[in-house]
C-alpha cells in the first residue's frame, strides 16, 4: 500500500485530498496544526486504519516513521483574512515548512507535490495567465507575504529538484470553491453564500468588474492526483478558465440562496486586489489530459446545500 503525507490536511483542499487518496487504496498520514483548519473535516476518518493524524507545525523539524511514497504541502494560510491577521506565520509555513518537506522528500525518496497559487501571478499584465507568465507582484504590499511565501516556494523546491534531484511537482491554484469552506474564510464564496443566507449584504469590492474563475474542489483534486502521479515537474496551472464578473457572481449567489432581505453592497476596492484572473490550462489538458468537468451551476447547489448546514439564516 502506497503512503502518503498530507499537510494541511484538516482545511478545506487538505480534506478533500485525504478523502481521495483513501479512495484511491493509500494509507494518508494527515498533518496540521489548526491555525486555520478544522479537525470536524478529517473526523469521519479517524476510525479507519488507513489513516493516520499528527498534530504539528510544519516550521518546527517533520519526523513521520516508516516509509513515504509522495508528500502533498498544503498547509497554509489561504484567504485575505488570514494572512493579514498571520502575516509571520504564513510567511514562515511558505519558507520554513517548505524547506522542511522538501528534506523530509529528499531523505525518504519521496516524490513532493506542492501548492503554489494564481497569487504568484499578482496583479496579472497578462490575460488569461501562462505559466510562462512571471506576474507582477507588490513583494511589500498588503498581500506580499501570501504571494511573496508562494514565490518562494516554488524557488526551493526547483532548487530542491535540480540540486538534489527531488521529484518535485508544482500546481499553481486557481479561485476553488465547495462544502467545507470555512464560513468567516474571508474570500469571496464563502462571504457571498453566508451574508445571502444571513439576509445581509455580499460585499462587492469596487464596481464589481473585477473577475474571477471559479474551479469546483472535486475537479481540483483531480488534476492535482493527474499532476501527482505524472512526470511532468514544471508549475502547471489548475483552475477553471470560465471567468465571470464578481458581480454576475453576486447576482447568481443571491439567486440560487433567494433571500428577499440580501443585496450587493458595494465596497471601496483593497490594495493590489487583482482585477482579472484566469487560468490559461493548456498545459493541464495537453500533459494531464485534465480540464474542469463540474458547471458552476451544479457546484454552486453542492456548495450551497452545505452552507446551509453550517450557517443561521437571517
Amino acid at each position: 500500500m502506497k503512503r502518503v503525507l498530507i499537510t494541511g490536511a484538516a482545511g478545506f483542499l487538505g480534506s478533500h485530498l485525504s478523502d481521495r487518496f483513501i479512495k484511491e487504496g493509500y494509507q494518508v498520514v494527515g498533518m496540521d496544526n489548526l491555525l486555520t483548519g478544522n479537525i470536524q473535516n478529517i473526523e469521519h476518518l479517524f476510525p479507519l486504519k488507513e489513516f493516520e493524524y499528527y498534530h504539528h507545525d510544519i516550521t518546527k523539524f517533520i519526523h513521520v516513521p516508516g516509509k513515504l511514497d509522495y508528500i502533498l504541502h498544503f498547509a497554509s494560510p489561504a484567504s485575505p483574512i488570514d494572512y493579514l491577521k498571520m502575516p509571520i506565520q504564513t510567511l514562515k509555513v511558505g519558507a520554513l515548512g517548505t524547506h522542511n518537506l522538501l528534506g523530509l522528500a529528499r531523505e525518504k525518496k519521496a516524490r513532493i507535490l506542492v501548492a503554489s497559487t494564481s497569487e504568484v501571478y499578482g496583479d496579472p499584465l497578462e490575460h488569461p495567465q501562462s505559466e510562462e507568465y512571471w506576474g507582477n507582484v507588490n513583494p511589500i504590499g498588503p498581500r506580499g507575504v501570501y504571494d511573496e511565501a508562494k514565490r518562494f516556494l516554488e524557488a526551493i523546491t526547483m532548487a530542491y529538484h535540480t540540486f538534489h534531484q527531488v521529484d518535485t511537482r508544482i500546481i499553481r491554484i486557481f479561485n476553488t470553491y465547495g462544502p467545507r469552506m470555512r464560513v468567516e474564510d474571508g474570500r469571496v464564496l464563502p462571504a457571498f453564500f453566508s451574508q445571502a443566507i444571513r439576509g445581509e449584504g455580499l460585499t462587492v469590492f469596487g464596481d464589481g468588474s473585477q473577475t474571477r474563475s471559479f474551479c469546483y474542489v472535486d475537479d481540483l483534486v483531480e488534476g492535482i492526483y493527474r499532476l501527482l502521479l505524472s512526470d511532468y515537474s514544471q508549475p502547471v496551472n489548475i483552475g477553471n478558465p470560465d471567468e465571470c464578473t464578481i458581480l454576475q457572481f453576486a447576482q447568481e449567489i443571491l439567486d440560487l440562496v433567494g433571500n428577499p432581505k440580501a443585496f450587493v453592497d458595494y465596497r471601496p476596492l483593497p490594495v493590489d486586489d487583482p482585477k482579472v484572473r484566469q487560468p490559461d490550462i493548456t498545459k493541464a489538458r495537453n500533459i494531464l489530459g485534465w480540464e474542469p468537468k463540474v458547471p458552476r451551476a451544479e457546484g454552486l447547489q453542492r456548495t450551497f446545500d452545505y452552507f446551509k448546514t453550517v450557517v443561521e439564516p437571517g
